[in-house]
Parts: C-alpha cells; structure tokens; sequence
C-alpha cells in the first residue's frame, strides 16, 4: 500500500461489480492516479466496500477463491521478459486469480488470456491495470473483445477528496437544485486548481515540491510510456508541446497554432497529441450538435488531464492565478469539466461529454448527454456574481435540444443557489462536491 493517505475511491462498488460479471476486468487511467492501490485493495482477502452499501455488494470480492488476488507487475523486467518470450506459458503459471499490473507493456499476452477465458470462463479471473488506452493498442482489444469490461479510474475527484459523496449529477438531470445560502470559496478554490488530484502530489506541501512531482511525473511518463507505445524522432519536444496545451486548455483543438514553435508539420503535431492523450495527460472534448443545425462549430476542445500538471509546467501558483484572471477562467472550466468527468466515472447511467459553440455566437462549456434522452448545460464562471447574459449559450442549447433539455446551469463562486424558471439554474461551485 502506498505511505501517502488513503482517499476513498467511489469507483470501488463499480469495480467489485464488474469483477462479478466478466471473466477480465481493465482499471485504466493516467500513472499514479491510484489503479494499483485500488485493485489490490479489491483483491485482498475477505475485502469489504469501504463506502458501505446492500448486503449482496458486501460480500467477499472473488468469493470462493482462497487468499483473493495475487499480484503481479509488468514494470517490473524479470516478468516482463517472461510474459513477452512465453506468452503461453507466462499466462498458465498465473494463480487462480490474478491482478495483472500495467499490462500495456506486454501485448503479447493477450492471445494468451483469451484463450484462457474460452478455456475456463470464471468471473473476476483477471483484474488488470493499464497506464496507456489500451483500446488504442489493437492486439488487445482485438483479443479480448466480448470478454472484457473496462473501468475508468482518473485522479482524485474532489468529492473523494471531501470524503462524501456528491449528488450534483443527480441533482443536475432531476432538476432538483434547491435555494441554499453557502460560502463563496474565494482563494481556495484557486488552490484546489492548483493542487490537482494526483494522490502522490496530494502529500506534499502546496508549491515548489509538488511542482516538482508534477513535472517529473510528467517526463516519466513520456519517456517510458510513449517510447515503449512508438519510436517518436522528437520525444523532448513533448514536454513542451504539453505545456503549450496546457496554456491553451479549455480552448478549441487548433493543429497549426501548437505546430507554430517547432519544426513539425500538423499532421505530425496531431499524431504527439494523439500520443498524449494515450497516456491520459490530454483530452480532445467533441462538440455536441445536432443534425438541424448548420451553423455550430464542429471543432472539439483541448483539456489538459489535470490542472495540478498545467499549473506545474507553467510555474502558476494560486496567488498569480488570482491575479490572472483570464487563465484562471480558462483552468476553472478544465478543473469542473474534469470534477464531473470523474465523478461520471462511478454513475449509475451512462454520461457522455461535450461542448456547444455557435459560429460567432454563444457557447456552452459542458454538454451532458444521459444516453439518448436528456441532455443538460453548464456555463463555468470563476465570478461571484450572475447575470442574464450568462445565460444566453444555454437557452440556445436548450432551443436545439428540444424536448431532451433538462437543464441549464451556471456554476459561479457565490454563496447562493437559485431556480431561475424555466429549468435554468444559478449554483455555487462547492455545490459540485458537497453534500446538500
């Protein structure tokens, strides 16, 4: 287990349930955002939800399998070169049950499992964790297609960071938001932009230490994760190119602009970034749209994985976020854009993300699809106060949505939470993690 402090992890009942229901089970997410700790939690003997829960979701994880999970890591070389020379036979001297960490590096082991899952199909027989999107790497998902589920674990959300669970998507899709007074967070909401949601990063003191985690982390993930994925002829460009996105983050995805300082056409600049965002450390948010309409912009949006990591490479602090107003709205909307993606991650629908923007006209910074059926706005407001023009993007969101629209919220750092009619909301941004 790792020294730093143990957060609860509201992805954990999903997971357990999972591991009920497929033979292989994939937690993947960015390095050091917590996977291993996580699955070998799970996987421990007699291991009970630590966030509570029925009777049924407390029995034992892989009940009927004596001394849980046996762990294994393919960082580490000695099984690595087993698992690559003998994948056969590097799968047939595994335990019973097994969890498989960061199994990116080894491809060549997923014929192998397949074969083991036709052979003997026992829910929860493999638990895995992988630090790249494995579903990009075609040998596996290829492979494992029909006998594997996939569960994203990001950075601590900030609920977790709270330790309480948050209804605000709930309250978002019923349109429950109720008039409540609290307390503006002023300066520390800058620092929790600031701080990010790495767990490692979390344990050191705010400023030049953690930044430092940051940045290593960083070049450690570029230069093991992207060298072993593809033979790049600029791999030192990356950190640069990443803090480039990071200055540009919550802006719209525009190839030529971040191409401009190097030596690289788009094409190629295109292919880093795809590259990036393999490794969890950017994220391109598709425009939401619909068939009627001519005139919306269908660009997508670039998000830096963490604001922790875009704070370090630019050397911001929380003092010279509040003082740079304009990048502090732009890290705002990628910190809440981030809080509900993670939060999103153990919901019981099925959420999906993006952004509105009409050409020349007005624009929302999160659209939420619940499957087909309701889709709701957020506008993102680092300003105490509201207005009525603060709404004008989320009215034209709700005039294309039609009967789907459920609501329309602007999150601002007020102290009170207001119905506006109509199903328009104004909500304080500690409303997104705190209990009503």
């Amino acid at each position: 287990m790792s020294e730093f402090t143990l957060y609860p992890r509201h992805l954990e009942d999903r997971l357990i349930e999972t591991l009920e229901d497929s033979p292989v089970v994939l937690v993947h997410g960015p390095r050091q955002c917590g996977k291993t700790t996580l699955t070998q939690m799970v996987g421990a003997p007699g291991h009970l939800p630590s966030s509570g829960g029925t009777p049924r979701e407390k029995r034992r994880v892989g009940e009927g399998a004596p001394g849980g999970y046996e762990y294994v890591s393919l960082d580490d070389p000695g099984a690595r070169e087993f698992a690559k020379d003998d994948p056969m036979g590097f799968v047939a001297s595994l335990p019973e049950r097994v969890i498989l960490d960061e199994v990116q590096h080894t491809p060549e082991i997923f014929s192998a499992i397949k074969m083991e899952v036709d052979r003997n199909r026992v829910p929860g027989r493999f638990m895995m964790t992988g630090s790249a999107n494995v579903l990009l790497i075609p040998a596996l998902s290829d492979s494992l297609a029909g006998r594997m589920q996939i569960v994203d674990l990001y950075p601590l959300a900030q609920c977790e960071l709270e330790r309480q669970p948050s209804g605000f998507l709930d309250m978002l899709f019923k349109g429950t938001f109720r008039v409540r007074r609290t307390e503006r967070l002023g300066a520390d909401l800058a620092e929790r932009i600031v701080s990010g949601g790495y767990p490692a990063a979390l344990a050191l003191p705010l400023g030049r230490r953690r930044y430092r985690w940051y940045r290593s982390h960083v070049n450690i993930q570029i230069k093991r994760d992207i060298n072993s994925l593809a033979r790049i002829s600029m791999l030192d460009s990356l950190p640069k190119l990443l803090t480039m996105a990071a200055e540009r983050t919550a802006n719209l995805f525009n190839a030529s602009d971040l191409s401009s300082p190097f030596q690289l056409s788009r094409t190629t600049i295109r292919d880093y970034l795809g590259l990036l965002e393999m490794i969890f450390l950017l994220e391109r948010l598709p425009p939401w749209y619909s068939n009627r309409q001519s005139r919306l912009i269908k660009t997508p949006k670039l998000h830096i994985s963490d604001t922790g990591i875009a704070c370090a490479l630019m050397g911001v602090d929380a003092a010279g976020l509040l003082e740079n107003r304009p990048l502090m709205g732009q890290l705002l909307e990628t910190f809440v854009f981030h809080e509900l993606r993670r939060q999103a991650s153990w919901h019981d629908d099925f959420l999906s993300f993006y952004h509105y923007r009409e050409k020349n006209g007005p624009e929302v910074d999160i659209v939420i699809e619940r499957g087909t059926m309701a889709v709701a706005g957020i506008e993102v407001k680092a300003s105490g106060t509201v207005t009525k023009s603060d709404f004008r993007g989320l009215r034209k969101l709700k005039k294309a949505a039609g009967s789907r629209f459920v609501a329309g919220v602007v999150l601002y750092d007020g102290d009170v939470s207001l119905g506006l009619g109509e199903g328009f909301y104004a909500v304080p941004l500690r409303m997104l993690w705190e209990t009503p």
